[in-house]
């Protein structure tokens, strides 16, 4: 079988050039090249849409494409069409590019000027590795094959808020209305899923930190099936163990989550770590959730800031959600909208813990009452953000924002 090469190209005369060698490769089929990265995007989305047999084995991307940096539609193409592997084609072939392209997920480099051999080999070898990734993927038959499912993360303002309440039961919602949906714990020191949902587990995110290509059958033996259908990647027993989990580490986790499910519901806890950054940072959407008194508000604030400060999110880019509300509280919603410089959602849970405490102090927090106050209006909330089937064209998807390589300033600031 052929192997189709989607050339992507912004210069005249590289175009020219790299056509003219794709052609006279062996069992090569060269497609008709993009000359931007927006072009890019939406062939890839458009032939994913029809069948993932449709899109290219191998994509080949100019340093000089634009508008987005090449390293970015890189992340871009890695993140939302995993069976597609990218070659980068580069003037700087040195250890430091070499290291970030593989970040960025790029399966090799080639060096300009272009080389018969060298590409040659290098599209041999991606091609192979795009062939055995689908050869996985088609043996799942539960795999979700669109364009990338959407990323929600929970982040806590500070301790205690309600952010695990919040993730598990948005997950239950997508996951009750038809969409394959994934739940993921990275709060890696103190993340207790497992107990609000009565697990016991053996295999944890940290059983995949240090697996370079993480397909669905590895996956699959890394996650937990609780009987509700929601497929439960946990946080490990001992806490020490999250530090194994490092941003790299982290990002492709998520990424070979969003491969397989329709929505990925990530819990990140209140304490920001390098691998709860990256998993923000790639986000479509990104909750933060904040109880209406002084203390958790100042925290929200100071989230909100750190996260601007560390390129990991805008405030304009987040979502508050208020938790224990009530109509007496002095803190409404608006002021905190105006304190944080966030969005702050629709819905707001009310302050109602009885209907909790049962289901918690049992681990049952999957057994809610459904005519209960607080599911009702989790439920509501999951709506609101696009979770639930035929909700989707209400979801605000702010996009992936890989921005680069931040890894050692965000250690600098976290104190790593």
């Amino acid at each position: 079988m052929p192997t189709r090469i989607l050339p992507a190209v912004g210069d005249a005369d590289a175009v020219r050039s790299l056509t003219t060698l794709l052609s006279q490769l062996p069992d090569a089929e060269p497609v008709a090249p993009v000359t931007d990265s927006t072009q890019l995007i939406d062939t890839l989305a458009r032939l994913a849409s029809e069948s993932i047999d449709e899109l290219p084995e191998v994509v080949v991307v100019h340093e000089r494409i634009g508008p987005v940096p090449a390293l970015e539609l890189i992340r871009e193409v890695a993140l939302r069409f995993p069976a597609v592997g990218v070659i980068l084609v580069t003037s700087d072939v040195g250890p430091g590019l070499f290291q970030a392209a593989m970040d960025y997920g790029a399966r090799g480099l080639i060096a300009l000027p272009l080389g018969y051999e060298e590409l040659a080999t290098r599209v041999h070898a991606v091609a192979q590795w795009s062939t055995g990734v689908r050869r996985h993927l088609g043996a799942a038959t539960d795999v979700f094959t669109g364009i990338g499912g959407t990323v929600v993360t929970v982040s806590g303002a500070k301790g205690g808020v309600g952010a695990t309440t919040t993730a598990v039961q948005l997950a239950l919602a997508a996951q009750a209305s038809g969409r394959p949906t994934a739940l993921l714990d990275m709060d890696l020191q103190t993340g207790d899923i497992a107990s609000y949902l009565d697990v016991q587990f053996r295999r944890s995110v940290v059983d995949l930190a240090t697996i370079t290509d993480i397909s669905p059958r590895v996956l699959a033996d890394a996650v937990f099936a609780h009987d509700t259908g929601l497929a439960l990647l946990l946080a490990p027993g001992e806490g020490e163990r999250g530090e194994e989990v490092t941003e790299r580490a982290a990002r492709q986790i998520v990424s070979a989550l969003r491969s397989r499910y329709e929505v990925v519901v990530v819990d990140c806890g209140s304490q920001l770590s390098g691998a709860g950054a990256a998993v923000v940072e790639m986000a479509d959407t990104a909750l933060l959730v904040t109880t209406p008194d002084v203390v958790a508000v100042r925290g929200a604030k100071r989230a909100v800031r750190m996260w601007d400060r560390l390129q990991v999110r805008k405030a304009e880019e987040t979502t508050v959600v208020v938790n224990r509300h009530s109509r007496g509280t002095e803190i409404q919603p608006p002021l905190i909208q105006k304190i944080t410089g966030t969005g702050v959602a629709a819905t707001v849970i009310p302050a109602n813990f009885k209907e909790l405490q049962g289901a918690v102090d049992a681990g049952r927090v999957h057994e809610l009452d459904a005519k209960g106050t607080v599911k009702q209006a989790l439920w509501t909330l999951a709506g609101e953000l696009g979770l639930v089937k035929g909700t989707e064209a209400n979801s605000h998807r702010n996009g992936g924002r890989e921005r680069g390589a931040l890894a050692f300033r965000r250690r600098k600031e976290l104190g790593r």
